[in-house]
């Protein structure tokens, strides 16, 4: 098996740790060689794994001092994604980072007035939406492939498409967790696509840039409770 894979059981394996041993926040994991002799993996793997839950979130290094829970994964979130996908569906992520907050600082350079009027029509389709019991991934999904189609580069649209399979489930639990928490999650959801538009439409590219890369991660700590 290849080492990448490996590392997704592993990171599996530590999750299902969190959960079933129900650490809290601030809760130290076992060390790299225990989980390492735990998993029948060498340290190489298990290391790997703990890098990925830092940079999604879950867990956090501390310098000598070993691994530790920062955010537990929400229970809700079991129901969208398989666990076994759980490391390649929030490593889209990273990918999004890069391709989206360059795609949003393109489109404010580049939209044109059609482009802008189908953005900003794809935004109220999310409103719409969010703001009612209707399920809204899809509006969501629709609203950040209008602003990769602004670009007027279709290699982002293409790769954004590539990624559909693995964002959808993120972006229906996104909306699924948030509703079930106070309404003002889904206000700031809200808001955040506003300042991407809002960016956009002002042709600021970096802001709308700065803008896409805060809803991303703001949206990955949604996912936590």
């Amino acid at each position: 098996m290849k080492e990448g894979r490996l590392a997704d059981r592993a990171y599996t394996a530590i999750v299902e740790i969190i959960n079933e041993d129900d650490l809290a926040t601030g809760d130290r994991l076992p060390s790299e060689s225990k989980l390492a002799e735990l998993f029948g993996m060498s340290r190489t793997i298990v290391r790997e794994a703990l890098v990925r839950l830092a940079a999604d979130g879950i867990t956090e290094a501390r310098r000598g001092a070993g691994s530790y829970v920062k955010r537990r994964p929400s229970s809700r979130l079991g129901s969208h994604v398989p666990m076994d996908e759980l490391a390649a569906t929030l490593g889209t992520y990273e990918v999004r980072f890069v391709l989206e907050a360059e795609a949003a600082r393109l489109a404010a350079l580049r939209r044109s007035n059609e482009q802008m009027d189908a953005i900003e029509e794809a935004l109220e389709g999310l409103r719409s939406s969010l703001l009612s019991s209707a399920p809204a991934h899809d509006e969501d999904w629709l609203l950040h492939r209008a602003i990769a189609e602004a670009t007027g580069n279709t290699a982002f649209v293409e790769i954004f498409d590539h990624l559909q399979q693995e964002v959808i489930p993120i972006l229906r639990a996104g909306v699924d967790i948030s509703r079930s928490r106070p309404p003002e999650v889904i206000g700031a959801m809200m808001d955040e696509h506003d300042a991407i538009v809002d960016a956009i439409r002002a042709q600021d590219g970096d802001g709308a840039a700065l803008a896409m890369r805060w809803h991303l991660s703001q949206g990955r700590k949604r996912l936590m409770p």
